[in-house]
């Protein structure tokens, strides 16, 4: 079981946001350095999982909770070693009831998009992370370009771009995705989400 990256297969988590751009230049950082221990937590929770999916089972959800940081870390990592093209990072600040905040830094040099989308840009949003059913999406709420708002339906424009770059069907940001394997549903609180499964 892996979290998807793919910007036409987000995960929800992240959530699906993994989704965005938009029509203006911002200045851009370089992504923050991980902790390659954090992410192999994260790792060993996953291999755990996959091994604990394949017994039977029979009693109520078990769970594994990761810090902001070791999933910002894991996220990174994957980044970085899926050589991931299009988006060069990924940071999530869990909250309360299910509230997600993130950054995506997208880096489109060198692809071939119309001449309108900008090759590099942060995008910032505010998002409820809706999961039922082992099934999840993300209800953006705000989506910022810079400090600039833009419309949530510039995302399914993104969208279309990036399958169409990766070969890949076009989805929307309002589609239902599935969670990786096992995986039943999510909570977040403040600094740290919980995986049920």
């Amino acid at each position: 079981m892996k979290f998807g990256l793919r910007l036409t297969t987000p995960l929800l988590f992240l959530l699906a946001p993994v989704l965005l751009t938009a029509s203006c230049q911002q200045d851009s950082q370089e992504p923050s350095a991980y902790s390659l221990g954090e992410a192999q937590k994260v790792l060993a929770a996953i291999d755990r999982i996959e091994v604990e999916t394949q017994r039977p089972w029979d009693g109520p959800l078990r769970s594994f909770t990761v810090s902001e940081s070791e999933f910002n870390s894991y996220i990174a990592y994957r980044i970085e070693n899926e050589q991931e093209e299009i988006m060069k990072e990924l940071r999530l600040k869990f909250l309360d009831e299910n509230k997600i905040e993130g950054k995506i830094h997208i880096d489109l040099r060198g692809q071939d998009v119309p001449r309108f989308v900008k090759p590099e840009m942060d995008v910032y949003f505010a998002a409820d992370l809706i999961a039922e059913n082992g099934l999840a999406k993300v209800d953006m709420k705000e989506i910022f370009l810079g400090d600039e708002p833009i419309k949530p339906m510039l995302l399914d424009l993104v969208i279309s771009i990036s399958a169409r770059l990766n070969n890949q069907k076009a989805t929307s940001i309002n589609d239902w995705y599935e969670l990786p394997y096992g995986i039943k549903e999510i909570k977040t609180e403040k600094g740290r989400a919980t995986f049920y499964y």
